[in-house]
């Protein structure tokens, strides 16, 4: 290749680090790289609970980082800047050495429920819904006061707390930062003053001092370190110039930036994020709004964020347990239910077995399957009534978010995870009656990207995607949409029966 500028992309995610080497002229992936190959290990120490240990996502993000590098044909010199995307809503303690004290809280984690919904409370609804615009929920804050309550030796340690994109650019850099938005992730941005919430801190107890520095999502965030730079075979001072949610990335990676553009995924959790410029609240924190990754007080940008926790995962599950013990690959399990008609020959699934789900006012209903006919049902209709049901789910939410008065005829999508399977692409779009369009994208190149506007290669957001593309598109077909509806309307009638 040409000696053009290359971006390096991380998306850290709660299944594996994903790195993308992108060459910043032609958008052009020059190396790219996941590690673990197979789902990193979610611990559960106690129902409800989700933690997983920051140390291997730094291990994953060297190994990645080497492997990427191995397969592109580039010098050291040509990469300059790097670029972060992550799983929201985790939580990272360190001490004053960076040490981690305790393993992350990370975004499926329920066990803060409770106080969220204490602090809602007391806090008033009226405070919440128009100065952080949620409830706090399960977020970081929240997990945060669970810390404080339930391992008081641990909180005294802490010298600061840290979103997981924040702890990877730490052992980036050595400097300890954080954004405006993921403190609004986090539930400790107030949208109406722009700052840091004063009350929620009061209410929480939290010292003030915890919170990193903010810097901007776009724009110097550091230098990587002399330490860091051996470890990843590149060479030091490159640039930090970009972090973000993994959502809202997943929205710029589409160029989903302004008001009305609506991008999704399905990867282990499942999202549709619409773009607002209004601070849209729902009164129930059913979807949940956050700063966009453009935002700013001039021009303001949100993001409406329906999750579905149990998406991706489920399909794991069947893909890892249901051949005694075999593997089935995902490409099998898609030609699988491919053969199966709309509707799933009556076998129905709720794949909510991933935690409480914001979207079921934080009930934790668990995974089930219903109507299952021994002699009828096998592995096909298994694996498309799975698929199916993630797509209900999904739908459910879009519903709620269409409350808000955003009713988006397109949604952007990467042709990636789930939306590799033509059964799960026509299903969506049949059940949100949608137009669904798929893209070359994916949340490390969306880092990269990013890394590009924050140093300044791109003069904006939107002159950072070259080399994006449509790849394919779904549209609803009224006689298959007849059939799906009508079993979306079977399957609400049952998940309305388990709340």
């Amino acid at each position: 290749m040409a000696s053009h500028p290359v971006l390096l992309g991380y998306d850290l995610g709660s299944s594996s680090v994903k790195v993308t080497l992108m060459d910043a002229v032609t958008g052009e992936r020059v190396g790219s790289a996941h590690s673990p190959t197979t789902e990193m290990k979610i611990s559960s120490p106690k129902a409800g609970w989700a933690e997983q240990d920051p140390g291997l996502w730094w291990n994953h993000a060297l190994l990645a980082t080497r492997e990427a590098l191995s397969m592109a044909s580039i010098t050291p010199g040509q990469i300059e800047a790097i670029g972060i995307s992550y799983q929201m809503h985790g939580l990272v303690v360190v001490n004053a050495q960076q040490t981690v004290l305790r393993p992350s809280i990370i975004w499926c984690d329920s066990r803060a429920i409770q106080l969220g919904d204490n602090a809602f409370s007391n806090l008033g609804s009226d405070y919440c819904l128009s100065r952080l615009l949620n409830s706090p929920g399960n977020f970081t804050a929240s997990k945060l006061r669970w810390i404080k309550e339930n391992e008081p030796e641990v909180y005294r340690k802490i010298h600061k707390i840290m979103l997981p994109g924040d702890y990877l650019a730490m052992k980036l850099t050595g400097d300890i930062y954080t954004t405006a938005s993921g403190l609004s992730e986090g539930m400790f941005w107030d949208h109406q003053n722009e700052c840091i919430s004063q009350e929620l801190l009061t209410y929480y107890e939290i010292d003030p001092s915890l919170i990193p520095q903010v810097v901007p999502t776009f724009g110097y965030q550091g230098s990587l370190s002399e330490k860091s730079a051996k470890l990843l075979g590149i060479n030091p001072g490159i640039k930090v110039c970009y972090r973000s949610g993994d959502q809202p990335n997943n929205a710029f990676s589409l160029n989903a930036l302004q008001p009305g553009e609506v991008a999704t995924t399905a990867g282990t959790s499942g999202v549709i994020y619409a773009v607002s410029d209004q601070p849209i609240s729902d009164t129930q924190s059913r979807v949940n709004t956050f700063m966009h990754v453009n935002h700013t007080p001039e021009a303001k940008r949100f993001g409406v964020l329906l999750c579905v926790n149990g998406t991706g995962i489920m399909n794991s599950w069947l893909k890892e347990n249901w051949s005694n013990g075999i593997s089935l690959p995902y490409e099998q399990l898609n030609k699988i239910a491919e053969q199966i008609p709309i509707g799933s020959e009556g076998l129905r699934v709720l794949p909510f077995g991933n935690g409480a789900e914001r979207m079921l006012n934080n009930q934790n209903i668990g995974a089930s399957i219903h109507r299952l006919n021994f002699v009828r049902h096998k592995v096909g209709q298994v694996s498309r009534a799975i698929q199916e049901g993630i797509v209900y789910s999904l739908g459910y939410g879009f519903e709620i978010i269409k409350e808000l008065n955003i009713t988006p005829s397109v949604i952007r999508a990467g042709k990636t995870n789930m939306f590799l399977s033509k059964t799960f692409c026509e299903a969506f779009a049949n059940v949100t009656n949608t137009h669904l369009e798929l893209y070359n994208a994916d949340g490390s190149m969306a880092a990269a990207r990013g890394a590009g506007v924050g140093k300044g290669i791109y003069s904006t957001a939107e002159d950072s995607m070259p080399g994006l593309k449509c790849i394919e598109r779904y549209t609803p077909i009224p006689y298959k949409q007849e059939k799906y509806l009508e079993a979306y309307r079977d399957w609400k009638s049952i998940l309305e029966k388990e709340l």
